[in-house]
């Protein structure tokens, strides 16, 4: 029978001398075919008898965009940086990763699984996601994936995510866990219960709400903004073909990568950004995906007057369909 090793504090084999001091670990062989079971238990109810919720608390944000990250995939501070931005006492000079809600028809949208996306749910008051949208496939647009594993158990029902193809192929790859046939019969709650829904060049409707995948050039890389309406979600590009700009046209909002002030291999610096957010004439643009080296208020001082650096936590208004 295949076993595995587990360590516990519980019953130790030999009293300690010191009662003052915790008990030793032990190592226990458990037969393998015992820890879904083990596991089982330990997601419905732990040794102190909490109990995982069954519904969720959410503000109402119908009708709203909430940037929850407006940084690079550093984030903001940078971990051992002390420039002015990094060490700014203005909380709009504190980015996480670039993430983003809306408050659509039929629930909450969530557009990329920020690493820090348990804080920025948090810090927002929003309990409920419904479905999730992904741009592309990067590590700082998808390695918070695991905090979605709550939803399914308040949905009752797989958490809905719209992607391309390759980047469900990476979801499979770094989150094999979530697919194990043991894993899959956990209770809602213990692993991310997905459901895959492919997203092409064509626009679909999600959540009462119809969107359209705009092809964005990130480098070698693969990637799509979204139009919602009159608003246009564009973060991680270089440069858009002609065919999306005409999908960008008519904009009343418009959300734009803009990583630095110098250019960037894959990602728009301050001078291409603004020129771009001209180009395209929406009626006004908000920056994300920003670096360190666009402090907050400076910056914003050498925009033209309908563009701005967005923040964490910035709310606007989704323009109806």
């Amino acid at each position: 029978m295949n076993t595995l090793l587990l360590y516990s504090r519980e019953n130790p084999v030999t009293s300690p001398a010191d009662s003052s001091s915790p008990p030793p670990f032990r190592f226990l062989l458990a037969p393998a075919a015992q820890i879904s079971i083990m596991q089982t238990s330990q997601y419905s109810n732990d040794r102190r008898g909490t109990k995982l919720p069954k519904t969720a608390h959410s503000k109402d944000i119908s009708g709203k965009l909430i940037f929850l990250g407006t940084g690079t995939s550093h984030g903001v501070p940078i971990i051992g940086c002390k420039c002015p931005t990094c060490t700014s006492h203005n909380p709009k000079n504190r980015r996480m990763r670039c993430s983003a809600v809306l408050g659509l028809p039929e629930g909450n949208l969530l557009i990329d699984t920020a690493p820090e996306l348990r804080l920025q749910l948090l810090s927002q008051d929003i309990g409920l996601v419904h479905a999730v949208l992904y741009t592309h496939a990067h590590a700082d647009h998808l390695f918070g994936l695991d905090d979605l594993r709550l939803f399914s158990r308040y949905l009752g029902r797989d958490v809905p995510i719209y992607c391309e193809k390759h980047v469900e192929e990476q979801i499979r790859m770094s989150f094999g866990y979530a697919f194990n046939p043991i894993t899959r019969n956990y209770p809602a709650g213990g692993v991310p219960r997905l459901e895959f829904q492919e997203v092409t060049e064509e626009p679909l409707e999600i959540l009462g709400e119809r969107i359209t995948p705009i092809r964005i050039e990130h480098g070698q890389d693969p990637a799509f903004g979204y139009r919602i309406g009159d608003l246009a979600y564009c973060t991680d590009v270089k440069r858009f073909p002609a065919e999306s700009e005409a999908l960008l046209q008519g904009l009343d909002t418009l959300i734009l990568d803009c990583l630095r002030p110098e250019p960037h291999a894959t990602h728009l610096g301050l001078e291409e950004a603004v020129e771009t957010a001209q180009r395209l004439g929406a009626r006004r643009t908000f920056f994300t995906h920003m670096g360190h080296q666009l402090e907050h208020e400076e910056t914003n001082r050498r925009l033209p007057p309908n563009i701005r650096l967005a923040y964490d936590g910035l709310c606007i208004p989704l323009v109806p369909s």
